[in-house]
């Protein structure tokens, strides 16, 4: 063969090196000959590619790289699996520690992978433990590239929460004891006489951990976002109070026809209210502004909103899809864009979910009844008086009433969330008892028929008797 008859000159070596060159080269005397170890005589030796930047002695041996054994390759956490297999990499992290550090730029805002690799975590607990409170269970040291120790603890991590020194930010614990569960209910409002409705922390949409600053905020809102209660004297000059209460009583039919939800109607009714007393308008375009402010609503609160051709529809194609568009433009310019404001509803769930905890069982008549005051106020203009958290602790007030008159409506747990007395409800709670009884003749009769029917349990046609003054 050719590959047999090659020599080798003095100091030249081939590109490649094969195993028909090698046995060339031992017959010339040439290469001394190699003793493969006896372990590894039957195994396929590996293909070697001669570097030619570097010369070849006699004595080269090539070693194969060391690498250490994962042993546990799980995602639970051992302490012991850990810590052997930190151990095994010990000797390799301390060859490549001169190396790595000057290459290793040290970052302000989160430790650099090499820092990463010399964390060490001391834990008491062989697994995750719940989280907790407790300072002595869990403590973690980091050493960066300059050899800085920072020790963190629960305590130290509670006083400052800055950046360390070291530019490193602090890890956060693994180890902690589960905390006792203590309960959110202020001292203040430890009374037996007042219930505690924020107590159930099991479900989510009660938000019971803040519900209290949910509705302090709220309460704050209803007085930056109020509409003018004069605007029919002060803006309007083509429409009437009258004009105003049949477009609402027409808004109830529509929210029934396209099933949609109290917020929105309730919402419906505030853009109105709110466009009507900042910009002038003709009669002849106030259903427009109705079903306008509707389709607003419905687009904020439902899941699955009514087109515009649907409300257009309902007008009789009174008015066109762009007349409705150009519309939409204005009332939302006019509302600076900002569609929250705490309605009546806002407050009133608030409130019987507070005149429920008083019962020993849940009263679906007088939910229904509250939520029929409420929304017989919508219809009437001079309801705008009254603030909406007063309107729903009257409502509440007044369907105790017209359910049992045994006893006063008004208990310490309402005088509480509501933050009003019952001195302070009086001129509301008459008023709506007007409303109730209807002693003005009022020929609107939408939201009477609705809460007359059986799923609301008839409460429509419930007339209590007339409430003496003693009650406030």
């Amino acid at each position: 063969m050719k590959e047999n008859s090659v020599t080798l000159k003095a100091g030249e070596l081939p590109c490649r090196l094969t195993r028909a060159r090698a046995a060339a080269f031992r017959a010339s005397g040439q290469l001394p000959p190699v003793k493969e170890p006896a372990k590894q005589q039957n195994q396929k030796q590996p293909q070697l590619r001669a570097n030619p930047k570097r010369a070849v002695s006699d004595n080269a041996c090539l070693q194969r790289k060391k690498r250490a054994v994962l042993q546990d390759v799980t995602n639970v956490f051992c302490e012991n699996t850990y810590r052997s297999c930190f151990n095994s990499t010990k000797i390799q992290g301390k060859k490549s520690k001169l190396a790595m550090a000057s290459r290793i730029n040290v970052s302000k805002v989160a430790p650099s992978a090499a820092a990463q690799q010399h964390v060490r975590v001391h834990c008491k607990t062989k697994s995750f433990p719940e989280p907790g409170l407790k300072s002595e269970d869990a403590s973690c040291s980091i050493n960066s590239e300059n050899n800085a120790l920072i020790r963190l603890s629960v305590k130290e991590s509670g006083k400052d929460d800055k950046t360390h020194a070291s530019g490193i930010s602090p890890l956060p614990l693994i180890s902690q004891k589960k905390a006792k569960k203590c309960s959110p209910f202020p001292i203040a409002l430890r009374d037996p006489e007042i219930a505690n409705i924020d107590d159930d922390n099991e479900d989510p949409q009660l938000c019971s951990l803040y519900a209290a600053d949910i509705y302090n905020t709220l309460r704050v809102y209803e007085l930056a976002r109020r509409p003018n209660p004069n605007f029919m004297d002060t803006k309007q000059h083509d429409i009437t109070q009258s004009m105003r209460g049949i477009l609402v009583d027409w808004l109830v039919e529509v929210s029934e026809e396209y099933r949609l939800g109290l917020d929105t109607l309730y919402l419906t009714v505030y853009l109105i209210d709110w466009f009507l007393s900042r910009n002038y308008i003709e009669r002849q375009r106030l259903q427009l502004l109705g079903i306008t402010c509707m389709l607003i609503a419905s687009k904020y609160e439902e899941i699955n909103a009514p087109r515009i051709e649907d409300f257009c529809y309902i007008t009789d194609n009174t008015y066109t899809k762009v007349e409705v568009l150009k519309m939409e433009s204005q009332v939302l310019k006019s509302s600076g864009y900002q569609l929250f404001a705490p309605t009546t509803i806002s407050f009133l769930r608030r409130f019987l979910q507070a005149a429920q905890a008083s019962s020993k069982s849940p009263s679906l008549e007088l939910e229904y009844l509250a939520n029929y005051l409420a929304e017989l106020t919508l219809m009437e203009y001079s309801f705008l008086n009254f603030l909406p958290s007063t309107i729903a602790a009257s409502a509440v007030f007044l369907a105790k009433w017209t359910l049992d008159q045994s006893k006063h409506p008004w208990n310490p747990t309402l005088q509480h969330y509501a933050c009003y007395k019952a001195s302070d409800l009086k001129t509301t709670v008459l008023a709506l008892q007007d409303l109730q009884l209807n002693i003005n003749g009022c020929p609107l009769t939408a939201i009477r028929s609705k809460y007359s029917q059986d799923k609301f349990k008839c409460v429509g046609s419930l007339s209590p008797p007339k409430l003496p003054e003693t009650m406030f």
